[in-house]
């Protein structure tokens, strides 16, 4: 079984962790028949119920299946990723996990359209140096988040990327190349669209960050602003409503969703490896 720690006594980390031991000794399997079952590393399976890892949605859905757990492991999954955020952040996923409407402006690449290659080269350039298992953690986390925009029933998504953030790739080809092609593959989803800002529209009024407005079942809205190690969620109607006027007027700005697709299509070809 696993040993609690007195800081994780109400952590769904923990819990998870836990429920993962308890559901193989329960059925009565070794690591090695759980590893051979699953096709995961039984070492990896051990850091999963030892809660030193916290893995991939994927990894949650197999293990589902392998239990007979009905999506309990990917409930539990999805309130355990949460601590490997920070807590100003975390107030926002929840919103964001809620949301019927998402409209976000970003000066980068966004978490939710990132490859798993290309979140693994962006969070280890972070000023803050990661530990290899930080790095894996960080990356999971992020990678975790996408699953919102495909749940049923999808949100209706609009992101309007500024031109610098597919001005500037990575060193890597490859990478910076399949992250292109994932852009134009979610633009490409009935429920998501993509704009390009370009430079040519001159300045606005969210450059130097990123902007989510999110908007609730019941019609009510929030908006996050987003800087360098800095965040602030905002639930007063009117903070809200003068971020959705900034945000309608870049979005009229931006390139049609056609012109984008086209803009991006062009880098593609300019970028191949």
């Amino acid at each position: 079984m696993v040993e609690k720690k007195s800081e994780e006594e109400d952590s769904a980390r923990w819990v998870l962790a836990c429920e993962l031991c308890r559901l193989r000794e329960a059925s009565g399997r070794s690591l090695a028949q759980l590893a051979e079952e699953t096709n995961y590393d039984r070492t990896y399976l051990h850091r999963l119920e030892t809660g030193e890892r916290l893995s991939k949605l994927p990894v949650m859905e197999a293990l589902d299946r392998v239990y007979g757990t009905g999506g309990l492991l990917v409930r539990l999954w999805r309130l355990a990723r949460l601590d490997a955020f920070k807590d100003k952040y975390r107030e926002f996923m929840q919103y964001e996990a809620k949301a019927t409407i998402m409209q976000k402006y970003a000066a980068v690449v966004p978490g939710l359209l990132q490859t798993e290659d290309f979140a693994r080269w962006t969070l280890s350039s972070a000023p803050r140096p990661m530990s290899p298992g930080e790095l894996e953690e960080s990356v999971a986390a992020r990678l975790g988040r996408q699953e919102l925009l495909y749940r049923e029933p999808a949100p209706n998504v609009r992101i309007v990327l500024d031109e610098a953030a597919l001005r500037r790739p990575v060193l890597d080809e490859e990478i910076w190349h399949a992250q292109l092609v994932r852009i134009m593959e979610a633009a490409q989803a009935p429920h998501i669209t993509i704009q390009v800002i370009p430079f040519a529209a001159g300045l606005h009024g969210l450059m130097g960050g990123s902007l989510s407005l999110l908007w609730m079942a019941d019609g009510s809205a929030v908006a996050y602003l987003e800087g360098n190690d800095a965040g602030d969620l905002l639930e007063e109607p009117a903070a809200v409503a003068r971020y959705r006027l900034a945000y309608d007027r870049l979005r009229d700005a931006a390139l049609t969703p056609t012109e984008s697709a086209a803009f991006i299509g062009q880098l593609m070809e300019d970028d191949r490896p």
